[in-house]
């Protein structure tokens, strides 16, 4: 069975001259999707992250991540979903958490991207009923929902992967060494999207693409014979 999961590779640079070379790289090394970490850059200038993206000319979500959840954007928040909104229609994800404003969300929406609603917490894995309902928020505000957990134990894993196995259009992913084999696992579920490091790692437990794609082909060569 044909595994539809896309790999994405964050790119993590404080310049958009830097973002463009880590960009050929990863497209080089077998990415189907980039993730534009807009909150990276030193000074983003809407102008020349657009130019940036028409010069990429890949598959890209643009992501501005707020810091409470991981992310280095230093503007306000009107700053920062500006800069997505005006990024929309130039790229296929746009990456948004969902404390975001539901106005936000919703001008989204009118542009061509597909909306991914995130929810990340460093700090712990809840239970699957917390789960399932940040989820079941997601997905009546956006195209395709994220949530990313720490897990504390191999239990809080396994529930990353019940949350799998009961949605569908869902990004759930264990951080860290513990939960890292859930990002391979997200092929088993359809996943829309998983997430390995090219250059730059942005979370913990991302496995490098090149390792990501051996798993993967080695999973599906097993399946076929």
């Amino acid at each position: 069975m044909y595994s539809q999961t896309k790999i994405a590779i964050p790119i993590f640079q404080n310049d958009c001259e830097n973002v463009i070379k880590v960009a050929e790289d990863c497209i080089e090394k077998g990415a189907d999707v980039l993730e534009f970490r807009i909150d990276a850059l030193k000074n983003p200038d809407i102008d020349e992250i657009k130019n940036t993206i028409k010069e990429i000319n890949f598959p890209m979500i643009a992501t501005n991540r707020i810091s409470t959840e991981g992310g280095s954007f230093k503007g306000s928040e009107e700053e920062r979903f500006n800069i997505l909104y005006q990024c929309a229609d130039l790229v296929e994800y746009v990456d948004i958490e969902l404390q975001s404003n539901d106005e936000y969300i919703e001008k989204l929406h009118k542009t061509q991207a597909k909306t991914i609603i995130s929810y990340h917490d460093f700090e712990k894995t809840p239970d699957l009923n917390e789960i399932m309902y940040i989820v079941e928020k997601e997905q009546e505000l956006g195209d395709i929902a994220k949530v990313a957990f720490m897990p504390k134990d191999l239990e809080d894993t396994l529930t990353i992967l019940a949350v799998l196995s009961h949605c569908e259009n869902t990004i759930a992913i264990s951080m860290g060494d513990l939960g890292s084999y859930t990002r391979v696992m997200a092929s088993k579920f359809n996943s829309p999207i998983t997430f390995a490091a090219g250059t730059d790692v942005t979370a913990p437990g991302q496995i490098d693409i090149e390792t990501m794609k051996a798993l993967l082909n080695m999973d599906l060569n097993i399946m076929d014979e």
